[in-house]
């Protein structure tokens, strides 16, 4: 993958904004278990960065996918995993689909005032009983006239206490059951629409900055123009949407494993212990230089996956595996600068043990692991489909 001057002017903003307006905020933010998004998403949206790759009609900047790797690299660079989380939500789990397939109404009505930052939206795909077994879920939508009338219960939604609106998947086939893959439908739903509500806000080991909620929709009636597309193909839709979040996810957690070895090998070559740096010693050396050959292997993976995405390929199997290695990889980097940092990495005073909290995540949200190494075994050839 090639920079321009463009890219690099565009990394140089993120950047500035990072450092100046969300760093030196993140530790208040962390204590209160939530940010605030409608704050903090208006001064992206100035950046152009919350629709980068979206039609400039509706407010999007035109742009190649290289534009969110650039994107996603800048936002690895925060203090605390839960704001980039937020923010990815908003650019690549809850909008590629409405981008992809809506109505210019409904693009209107709710991606424009989206990518200009005056709503903030969550993705709902999960539910108590159906995390990454997508086919498991149970809320359904009954149409009744023009109106669709939904019942259920959503999940470990993120943005879900501060969210304008939801991208929701829901069942709307009448013969479509918890088990099955068809008859599911994406709705727009407006969090001001009676019957909706926050079950309640849930208390995470990891991610505290990015608030994340249960949503209760009780007899939720939306207009059946606000399905996404065509009826009964949210299933296949949202799959497609999956390949974004995760590989934005893995750009985002690559290059937050790269600004940890940084700010250990830092603090390695300030401490002091037996006379010299810890830095000098030679099996530490070592094991940062493994851990950034590591990383260094997985970008080039990524860029490589990134590529053909901009090709218009399908990369599937490119966002399943980073999605796969990256989990794995930031869980092997958190564990190193703990440990490298002694008593101090164990203490919540300094950053590496937010970072170990933080980075378990990766390897959970978006679809576990289990479910990752489950699509490669369908990829080639073994077991059912």
């Amino acid at each position: 993958m090639e920079f321009t001057e463009e890219h690099e002017q565009f990394r140089k903003s993120l950047r500035r904004l990072v450092d100046e307006e969300i760093n030196p905020h993140i530790d208040a933010w962390e204590e209160a278990g939530i940010f605030p998004a409608h704050e903090v998403f208006p001064k992206l949206a100035e950046l152009g960065a919350l629709g980068l790759e979206y039609d400039p009609e509706f407010g999007g900047g035109g742009a190649d996918h290289s534009f969110t790797y650039v994107l996603a690299q800048e936002l690895g660079r925060m203090d605390a995993a839960g704001v980039p989380m937020a923010i990815a939500v908003e650019t690549s789990m809850a909008t590629p689909a409405l981008a992809r397939y809506g109505s210019d109404e409904l693009k209107r009505t709710y991606l424009e005032p989206t990518l200009r930052g005056e709503m903030v939206c969550s993705i709902a795909v999960s539910e108590p009983d159906a995390g990454s077994d997508v086919a498991g879920l149970r809320t359904r939508a009954v149409r009744d006239g023009d109106d669709w009338v939904i019942t259920g219960r959503k999940m470990w939604i993120t943005n879900g206490t501060q969210a304008d609106w939801l991208c929701l998947l829901a069942r709307t086939d009448p013969d479509s059951q918890p088990g099955d893959y068809h008859g599911m439908s994406l709705i727009i739903v407006p969090t001001s629409t009676p019957g909706f509500s926050v079950g309640r806000k849930i208390d995470k080991m990891g991610n505290r900055c990015s608030d994340t909620a249960e949503i209760v929709l009780d007899q939720v009636r939306v207009p059946v123009s606000n399905t996404i597309g065509e009826p009964d193909r949210g299933f296949q839709q949202q799959m497609a949407q999956f390949q974004d979040e995760r590989l934005v996810g893995a750009y985002i957690a690559v290059a937050g494993a790269r600004r940890a070895l940084d700010r250990t090998k830092d603090y390695l070559q300030q401490r002091v212990a037996f006379g010299k740096p810890l830095l000098a010693n030679q099996h530490l050396q070592y094991r940062l230089a493994e851990l950034y050959a590591d990383v260094d292997t997985l970008d080039g993976f990524l860029q490589y996956a990134a590529d053909k995405y901009m090709a218009g390929q399908d990369v599937t199997r490119e966002a399943t595996v980073a999605k796969l290695k990256t989990g794995r990889l930031v869980r092997e980097v958190a564990d190193t600068c703990v440990q490298f940092h002694g008593g101090m990495g164990y203490a919540e005073e300094m950053w590496p043990a937010r970072y170990f909290r933080d980075s378990r995540l990766v390897s959970i949200g978006g679809g576990a692991d289990e479910v990752m190494l489950r699509v490669i075994t369908m990829l080639e050839g073994m077991g059912k489909k």
